[in-house]
């Protein structure tokens, strides 16, 4: 018998009052504990073992936005408000501690008002500035937990590596609380830094597309990069991740890991695109796509899609477009480039992209192509020799074979300090 419509009508009001009044009760629940994701970070774990490798320790903690449960609740947060666990300093990497700061720059050192922490500015800071900020906070123990994006021009890998070595050089023990790669880890690819390129865009000789974990960048810098003598990092691996997984495909939240990155489409072109970085065009910043447009107001679209069109690259496409950038080159200024679209990123291969967009780009300039004579495109190649390749108008194919040999040779080394094999 079909119960009366008013009857139906009743009841399907009280389930959506208390569907309401459940959901109300899950947003008033201060950092309410997370739903199981499929991949357990290495915070989830230190949790989950009851904080045991902090204990008796003053911590010092090194984050940003990206250090969040599950459940986008903060670890700065959390720790401070866990009574086994003494939290005694801040330190701000790139973007600063909050992400407030734009690109090449980061937060002056402040007080956290949510935990009454002193937050220390430490961004490019290396050897004895370093050391002396950390002897100040007073930690024993450094804890270092941000979201790296997988690509070796991205400077939180490279306060990881600083932090380290002061760590080694104070006799702090330094604990990485690992992350997923969101663009995937299978292989690594493109150029290895020559040694006489390093700077804060690359310390170490990594390729630059590394393939690796920050857990695993730990385990690779104290293997073959740091000076000073010290024990190996612990790395508070993760659970149910494997190398081929994109981070959409984690079960974990995306949190911007810098104001220019907003999505994983962004960081899955960005090993490419941010090559761009050196060059007078721009790529997009302060737009709604940065990295994923390039372009100048001089520039003609027109033939630079079509030639790129032509090329056939795997799992792109392009389209002409105009944009004005809000922030550094070209900012406020009409913009003439191109759209990159990835259709299918397992096909996709950021590097190679990047560098057929600057071989079909060099000759569209009629000015100036480099920026600063060249010295910052060589600093994000790690050698100058793809730009010298580039202005003789080498094809990328001829460019790729030329790092092949170093690219080999990292990877034998990189497979020393895996932490996940599959």
């Amino acid at each position: 018998m079909t119960p009366p419509r008013r009857t139906v009508l009743a009841g399907l009001a009280s389930t959506l009052a208390s569907t309401l009044a459940a959901t109300r009760a899950r947003a008033d629940a201060p950092c309410a504990p997370p739903v199981p994701a499929r991949v357990a970070t290495g915070f989830d774990r230190l949790r989950a073992d009851g904080y045991r490798l902090l204990a008796g320790h003053r911590v010092g903690l090194v984050a940003n936005p990206t250090s969040v449960d599950r459940a986008l609740c903060h670890i700065a947060d959390l720790l401070h408000a866990e009574p086994t666990v003494r939290l005694a300093a801040i330190f701000g990497p790139e973007h600063g501690f909050r992400g407030s700061a734009p690109a090449g720059a980061s937060e002056a050192r402040t007080t956290d008002p949510a935990t009454g922490i002193t937050v220390f500015d430490i961004y490019d800071k290396a050897g004895a500035p370093l050391d002396r900020i950390l002897r100040e906070s007073g930690i024993d123990l450094l804890l270092f937990d941000i979201q790296d994006i997988g690509a070796r021009f991205y400077t939180y890998a490279w306060t990881l590596h600083d932090v380290m070595q002061s760590c080694a050089r104070l006799a702090i023990p330094v604990i990485v609380l690992d992350r997923p790669n969101p663009i995937g880890a299978v292989a690594p690819s493109g150029p290895v830094l020559q040694p006489a390129f390093a700077s804060f865009v690359g310390r170490a000789p990594i390729a630059l597309r590394h393939a690796m974990t920050m857990g695993e960048l730990a385990l690779f810098f104290h293997r073959y990069s740091l000076a000073a003598p010290a024990a190996p990092p612990r790395v508070v691996a993760m659970r149910g991740w494997s190398r081929a997984l994109f981070y959409d495909q984690t079960g974990l939240p995306w949190v911007a890991p810098s104001p220019n990155m907003p999505t994983l489409d962004t960081a899955l072109a960005y090993p490419g695109t941010c090559l761009f970085e050196g060059t007078v065009l721009s790529v997009g910043r302060g737009t709604a796509q940065p990295f994923l447009q390039l372009g100048g107001p001089e520039v003609d679209a027109r033939p630079w899609v079509a030639a790129l069109r032509q090329a056939g690259l795997p799992g792109v496409l392009f389209r002409e477009t105009w944009f004005t950038p809000s922030a550094q080159v070209d900012r406020d200024r009409l913009v003439h480039g191109l759209d990159l679209v990835v259709t299918d990123r397992r096909r996709f291969d950021p590097v190679a992209t990047g560098l057929a967009l600057l071989h079909t780009a060099r000759p569209l300039c009629r000015g100036a192509f480099w920026r600063a004579d060249g010295h910052m495109f060589d600093l994000l190649c790690g050698t100058d020799a793809i730009r010298h390749a580039i202005d003789a108008g080498t094809g990328p194919a001829t460019i790729a074979a030329g790092w092949q040999a170093g690219l080999a040779a990292f990877a034998r080394r990189r497979r020393d300090v895996l932490l996940y094999r599959s």
